[in-house]
């Protein structure tokens, strides 16, 4: 397909996808919220300029009709509604799961049609189906298919009206520039030369082979060798875990996020990664950052977005996990700590050279297991940061973060969708009330324009 025929369908698709998805309310009746500001000013219309209907002050309670944008529809006690912020009010989570909760919690899905959370019987993407699924290399293929370039999707952007902010970013996280120096290659070899030195003096025992070992694997890595590990660990992660779940057969799904997705990579600090986006055919509500830009999000988290803000948000919060590093941070430390008791992996040149093997080793040993991990909790807390980022300066509402939790926290502490997420994220109470206390620059700058 010719580059302008190609951004027209893309276009296309993502045009229709809005429409179907904004036309109706992403919220259903009856959810409870209180007020989370000392006093809140409720609109006749989902806009600053419409007049104020009633005054709200701190723990009032009320009911949440429905979503506009980033405006909550609210029944008054009098029986007529209004408008709030999304962050004017926090909603309460659902009580246990089960008829009423989950009632309660339909959201828009897919071809405009509302949703029951699918909870009965969720078993989802959990440590041990990531551990044990095959690499998927067909399923891969039609992922990466999908991947869009930085000049499409910035064309698309345009057409969109995603119009870009320029925000700094102090604490932005970058790869080092290149230092020079020996490669952790050539290091090893250096420890191979001391290694055969012991052994022709006779005095290479198991406990010197672990000691050597462990600083074979604990030894700083170039950026290029990080960077090389990082590009080589993402398909050989995704693929497992489109071996634990299928790709959703949506192609118009699959481009937006790709768009949407790319877009928002193209605003950090590593533009430059082969951004890959995907959506899972799972009912959980949950994504993933595989290192080097390979990005999963499940169906039931898709279909709870409302618009590519939100779309934007979810992604920008896991773009934040690769650029910041995070899981192959976690990956590092388990090789170092096995070390200890594993012999050091083969250095054979297969595929893609020492980091295709060692991509492939770790992937072969642990699948897709990582992805659940818990990182530190001011991992996630720099992610959402971040993403708020990001989104202002992709041109969307940094407030879009904030509506996407809010609905998460709607589904209540026992929802199996979020079962998962749980497990491996802060309570979103809190992450909510980082944003709440944090100044972001993305939020300030996007404000005032």
């Amino acid at each position: 397909m010719q580059p302008a025929r190609a951004r027209h369908a893309l276009a296309a698709a993502i045009a229709c996808a809005a429409v179907a998805i904004a036309a109706l309310p992403a919220l259903a009746d009856g959810m409870t919220a209180l007020v989370h500001k000392a006093s809140v000013e409720v609109r006749g219309a989902p806009d600053f300029k419409a007049p104020a209907i009633a005054t709200l002050q701190r723990d009032a309670t009320l009911e949440v009709a429905g979503q506009q944008g980033l405006w909550f529809r609210v029944a008054l006690a009098d029986g007529s509604t209004g408008y709030v912020r999304v962050n004017d009010v926090r909603m309460a989570y659902a009580g246990a799961e089960g008829g009423d909760a989950n009632v309660r919690a339909l959201f828009t899905g897919k071809a405009g049609k509302g949703r029951v959370t699918e909870t009965a019987g969720v078993r989802g993407l959990d440590e041990s189906s990531l551990a044990s699924a095959a690499y998927d290399a067909e399923a891969l293929a039609a992922m990466e298919a999908y991947r869009v370039a930085g000049g499409d999707a910035g064309a698309q952007a345009a057409a969109s009206g995603w119009q870009p902010l320029a925000v700094a970013y102090a604490a932005e996280a970058a790869p080092k520039k290149p230092q020079g120096g020996a490669t952790q290659k050539a290091k090893r070899g250096g420890l191979g030369f001391a290694r055969n030195l012991l052994s022709m003096a006779g005095v290479s025992t198991p406990l010197g082979d672990s000691a050597l070992d462990v600083a074979e694997k604990s030894l700083g890595k170039s950026e290029e060798e990080m960077a090389a590990e990082e590009v080589a660990l993402g398909p050989e992660i995704a693929g497992r875990v489109l071996g634990a779940a299928p790709l959703w057969d949506d192609a118009d799904a699959q481009r937006r996020v790709n768009v949407i997705g790319r877009w928002v990579a193209s605003h950090t600090s590593r533009p430059d990664l082969p951004w890959t986006f995907g959506v899972v055919d799972s009912p959980e509500i949950n994504a993933f950052a595989a290192p080097g830009g390979y990005i999963l999000v499940t169906r039931g988290m898709y279909e709870l977005l409302a618009d590519d803000g939100e779309v934007a948000a979810v992604l920008g919060h896991e773009i934040g996990h690769v650029v910041q590093r995070d899981h192959y941070t976690v990956i590092h430390k388990q090789e170092v700590a096995q070390a200890g008791t594993d012999l050091v992996a083969s250095q054979v040149q297969v595929g893609g050279g020492l980091a295709g093997q060692f991509a492939k080793d770790y992937a072969t040993r642990f699948g897709a297991k990582v992805l659940l991990t818990s990182l530190d909790r001011e991992a996630e807390f720099r992610a959402d940061q971040a993403a708020e980022v990001y989104l202002a300066r992709s041109g969307f509402d940094p407030l879009s973060l904030y509506a996407v939790l809010q609905k998460m926290t709607a589904f209540g502490t026992k929802s199996a969708a979020l079962a998962q997420l749980y497990r491996t994220h802060p309570p979103l109470d809190e992450r909510l009330d980082r944003l709440d206390t944090v100044p972001n620059p993305g939020v300030a700058a996007f404000a005032g324009r």
